[in-house]
């Protein structure tokens, strides 16, 4: 069995949600679509589908899987397509949404070094904290930051997000410095308002367990505005380091309950899922693609400690 066509298959089944869907877009039989997911299971030691007369659901395992095979099949394509248009030269609109405080702060430098690069390029960039539907709205890439979940769409890891937990001096010298897990209850919380609060980690657990209690805490759907409170000595912000690190740097911020740092989110480019993907959004994931370092450059002055 070739593992490509059966990764390739077992996505489509997953995507389309059903052996005979997936048998059309991929022009193979429903025998040969069943007969390459047996093959993989038996490969992989495990059950990836579950399936019955109705319909076809996918295990954790297979969640898992589908996650890995999207990113296997996708450096397979990206790569033949480099091999075969490295003569074409990009151009036309490419419509970008991205979060307002990331993008505001990490973004125009990248617009402006990928549209040098690429001039012929228009770059129309939208931004907004909500999570758009790209191919209803229009999209050819979005950039989300969070967790990945399993989806039909392509993503492309581009940095790795670090979370930290951090007050000013002034709070910290009034109020004290948490030192336990329990010493937040007794602290004001900044709650961001798109933070997904099912988020694994034991700060956010502790953290959720607060915003469910308090009716009064600050709370806000951007997260510059929090972390400016946090500087003016409003209680203690859970923020990424992208938006934090300049006050971090200057002493205006400080980490604290470093040892329950979460363990560091992602900076994902979300694509729809197309064979002939257009030249202009395969360079701008390719230009993305270690751009901003390895740790980011917002986060080499940070100690963690």
């Amino acid at each position: 069995m070739d593992r490509i066509d059966a990764m390739r298959t077992f996505v489509a089944v997953v995507n389309e949600g059903s052996f005979s869907k997936a048998a059309t877009t991929t022009q193979l039989s429903p025998q040969l679509v069943s007969k390459y997911i047996a093959k993989l299971e038996e490969q992989l030691h495990t059950r990836l589908l579950n399936r019955t007369t109705r319909k076809v659901s996918v295990t954790e395992a297979g969640s898992q899987y589908f996650i890995h095979a999207q990113q296997i099949l996708l450096s397979i394509d990206e790569m033949e397509a480099q091999l075969g248009g490295l003569q074409q030269l990009p151009k036309g609109i490419l419509r970008i949404s991205a979060p307002v405080s990331f993008a505001l702060k990490h973004m125009a430098k990248l617009v402006t070094d990928f549209q040098s690069r690429y001039p012929s390029v228009t770059v129309d960039l939208q931004l907004s904290d909500r999570k758009v539907d790209i191919v209803e709205e229009g999209f050819d890439v979005a950039l989300r930051i969070g967790q990945l979940e399993s989806s039909s769409l392509i993503a492309k890891k581009i940095a790795p997000i670090r979370v930290v937990l951090c007050a000013s001096p002034d709070y910290l010298n009034i109020h004290g410095t948490p030192k336990r897990l329990e010493d937040l209850e007794a602290h004001r919380y900044l709650h961001y308002s798109y933070m997904n609060i099912d988020t694994k980690g034991h700060v956010f657990k502790y953290l959720k367990a607060k915003q469910l209690k308090e009716s009064s805490v600050f709370r806000s759907n951007n997260g510059d505005v929090l972390v400016e409170a946090a500087i003016e000595g409003a209680g203690l912000v859970l923020q990424p380091t992208f938006i934090a690190s300049k006050a971090l740097n200057a002493g205006k911020l400080v980490i604290v309950l470093s040892e329950y740092e979460p363990t560091p989110i992602g900076l994902y480019a979300i694509y729809a899922h197309r064979k002939l993907l257009p030249h202009k959004i395969r360079c701008f994931i390719d230009f993305m693609t270690d751009y901003y370092g390895t740790p980011p450059y917002w986060d080499e002055c940070i100690s963690r400690k």
